[in-house]
């Protein structure tokens, strides 16, 4: 299988697994079902912290049954990183809903060839409705480039989900910028 059937499998399996998650989460009524489409005011930071926990707790089940057979890594993110985005969105002046900027609770990376992650970027348009993704925009910022594709199913209740494409010639200043700006406060 080539790493565009690979990546495109990938993306199939997260959006599954983001899809059983969150119908195992929010549907069985033991936990509140909070509309996220809303402003971090009305979204209580232990609703949040109790989403991250369970996730991950329990993201490896999800995980070991995933049908995968490309190389990727993934992070949940860790609770002062929660309280930091918390923190620089709620001081802003301009709401934004907190399912537009918590959108990676969950995190998945993938590294590709700068070719490959341009054929992704030409079929994500395609993969939309048919993979169930959010959206997706390339990131060039500071040091830190790469594509990133977000899962939601459609819901406002749950959470979305991240995943990253790196070109392999960007690994090395992706990492040292995320530990500049992204772990300022480990």
């Amino acid at each position: 299988m080539d790493k565009i059937s690979q990546t495109q499998q990938l993306v199939s399996e997260i959006n599954r697994l983001h899809a059983d998650f969150s119908r195992d989460y929010f549907e069985t009524g033991k936990i509140a079902k909070l509309n996220l489409s809303r402003t971090i005011r009305q979204v209580p930071a232990t609703h949040i912290y109790q989403y991250r926990l369970t996730l991950h707790e329990s993201i490896n089940d999800y995980l070991m049954a995933a049908d995968i057979d490309i190389k990727y890594f993934y992070r949940v993110k860790t609770r002062e990183s929660i309280d930091d985005k918390i923190e620089r969105f709620s001081n802003r002046e301009d709401q934004y809903p907190v399912n537009n900027w918590l959108n990676d609770i969950f995190g998945a990376r993938i590294v590709l060839t700068a070719d490959d992650v341009n054929r992704v970027m030409e079929l994500l348009d395609e993969w939309q409705d048919k993979l169930g993704l959010k959206n997706w925009y390339l990131r060039d910022k500071e040091g830190d480039r790469g594509l990133h594709v977000y899962f939601k199913n459609r819901s406002n209740f749950s959470f979305p989900w991240e995943l990253q494409i790196w070109d392999e010639a960007d690994v090395r200043s992706n990492i040292e910028n995320h530990e500049k700006f992204k772990r300022h406060f480990i």
